[in-house]
């Protein structure tokens, strides 16, 4: 096991080589670029190249496409992500010479206890937009942090960013409640939701995995939390630490957003009350009412730190976005690409409510269902909230971490959206979907990929 004492960077220098198994991952990676460059000696291996695992090259750390357990016997640590599995060549090498092998979530916990002021954003959906508009916040106040966000964010241009401060920025993910290995100091629950049922099997389960956490936040830590989401109630009373409520709906939390508005981008500007008094307008360059919400939960743990509200609004209205957060791709004859990691109903449905607020003729959805136990699941939730667009098509199920066991497909998506009154189509290969579109769309459409697999591509597809 890891030495449990690390507490500061150069206990962690201890380990001259680490070797990182899955280092393609958006976690990996960022994680990876952090202790280079602490002037650790990382390398890494991944099954694809990528273009996470050419950014890394191009920054110098060495990696393996395909297993190299010639580099595992020379290190003196293994990092390996939570989708690798135990006979996994390189993590059986590392066991049988004897070296210290670690999971990616444990090994983020230590580095959460390096720093004296971690922030955490957690929530089922949000996450990585909100860690982005903090961060942006944090920096344009000149306060140097360390950040971890699971996108690419172009004001970082990356993934990750190392400060120079206490402070460590970072995403705080439930699966598997990987979040209890942390060690926050202030923390951000955007809201709690069904997702994840593979592992959590119901909302209670759910619900009780973010008490644990927040009861992680020390007496003077620091508790933000959606006050219109009635999961996240019962949160207050499990930590000690000061808790601060936003909300749109709910007038008794402390930030609330008034007189909400949206141009023809579908960006909001809005007016903050802080305590029922008026706090400041607010401009953002994202769309959505989800993104209001992801807002004021920003605003209220930016304010607790102190940072001036015209730094705030200054930071909200030059973030554009994440990457694959409804991420503009291209545009052909007047036809607009864009691409969303949303894979839950939820956040289909959020994508869904902020297409409305733009202008357009017909809205086109690819959507990629994430993982076999999820489309089981949430089956009839998926083919309610993809009515919400004119043209529905449907891949193949993306598998991720799982076979199918569940006696689902995508023809069953089809079919369930087909008895609500809505035409979709289930077409396996990307080329057939790209020229599906490109045959049948027309100026002034809108075209979205949906989803946390490989549909991203089609959207290169199409405008190649």
């Amino acid at each position: 096991m890891i030495n449990s004492n690390i507490n500061n960077i150069e206990n962690l220098k201890k380990y001259k080589h680490i070797h990182m198994i899955g280092i393609g991952g958006i976690s990996m990676s960022g994680i990876a670029e952090i202790l280079h460059n602490w002037g650790i000696f990382v390398t890494g291996s991944d099954a694809v190249r990528s273009r996470i695992t050419d950014r890394l090259s191009s920054h110098g750390i060495f990696v393996s496409i395909g297993h190299e357990t010639n580099l595992v016997k020379k290190a003196d640590l293994v990092v390996y992500s939570a989708a690798i599995k135990q006979d996994d060549p390189e993590l059986v090498e590392a066991r049988n010479n004897n070296i210290t092998t670690i999971e990616r979530s444990d090994f983020v916990g230590y580095i959460t206890r390096i720093y004296k002021d971690t922030i955490g954003i957690s929530g089922t959906h949000g996450k990585t937009t909100t860690t982005s508009m903090v961060s942006l916040c944090f920096i344009e106040a000149g306060l140097d942090p360390t950040i971890q966000v699971g996108a690419i964010l172009k004001q970082i241009n990356g993934n990750n960013r190392v400060g120079n401060s206490d402070y460590f920025i970072l995403e705080s993910c439930e699966y598997v409640e990987s979040f209890l290995k942390f060690s926050p100091k202030s923390t951000i629950v955007l809201n709690i939701d069904n997702d994840h049922l593979d592992y959590f099997k119901n909302l209670d389960n759910i619900k009780k995995a973010f008490a644990k956490y927040v009861a992680l936040l020390p007496y003077d830590g620091l508790l933000v939390m959606n006050a219109d989401d009635p999961n996240c109630k019962e949160l207050r009373s499990a930590t000690e630490a000061k808790v601060v409520t936003f909300a749109i709906k709910n007038e008794k939390a402390n930030f609330v957003a008034k007189n909400i508005s949206f141009d023809n981008k579908g960006f909001a500007k809005f007016d903050v009350y802080h305590n029922n008094y008026y706090f400041a307008e607010m401009k953002l360059s994202v769309p959505g009412i989800h993104n209001v919400m992801n807002a004021l939960a920003c605003i209220a743990l930016c304010f607790e730190y102190g940072i001036d509200k015209y730094v705030i609004k200054s930071a909200l209205l030059k973030f554009t976005g994440a990457n694959r957060r409804f991420e503009l791709v291209g545009s052909y004859q007047n036809i607009d690409i864009y691409d969303d990691y949303a894979h839950h109903p939820s956040e289909i449905l959020a994508t869904a409510n902020a297409l409305k607020n733009k202008n357009y003729r017909q809205s086109w959805v690819v959507f990629q269902p994430h993982t076999y136990s999820r489309t089981k699941l949430l089956l009839d939730d998926f083919a309610k909230v993809l009515t919400n667009f004119d043209n529905i098509i449907i891949t193949d199920i993306y598998a991720a971490r799982e076979i199918n066991t569940y006696n689902i497909s995508s023809q069953d998506l089809v079919d369930k959206i087909n008895t609500l009154g809505k035409n979709a189509v289930h077409i396996s290969s990307f080329d057939n979907i790209a020229k599906f579109i490109r045959e049948r769309a027309c100026p002034n459409d809108i075209v979205l990929t949906v989803g946390a697999g490989t549909v991203t591509e089609i959207g290169r597809k199409i405008l190649a």
